[in-house]
């Protein structure tokens, strides 16, 4: 019996482990788009803000050429919403 209660209290943290670094990549991989843009100033395009509205969509505000857009993302469509003229 307490060969088994030793066994049980050292694949307590392992599973928790597991679980814990399951529910991150499963965010990380849900998104599945980054969140900021990269910080190289010769790109022309430059991912600003993401908010994710559910299960595989996700609003976007994009910079190109200077100009921000707002653009719908979900797994089988982007559509422009708005656009800022500077």
């Amino acid at each position: 019996m307490s060969e088994y209660i030793l066994r049980l209290i050292a694949l307590i943290p392992v599973v928790g482990g597991l679980a814990w670094g399951s529910l991150w990549m499963w965010k990380k991989l849900q998104l599945g788009m980054p969140t900021q843009g990269g910080n190289n100033n010769s790109r022309s395009l430059r991912i600003v803000e993401v908010l994710p509205l559910g299960l595989g969509s996700k609003l976007a505000v994009v910079e190109f050429q200077g100009r921000e857009l707002l653009v719908s993302v979900s797994k089988t469509d982007v559509r422009l919403i708005a656009d800022s003229h500077d």
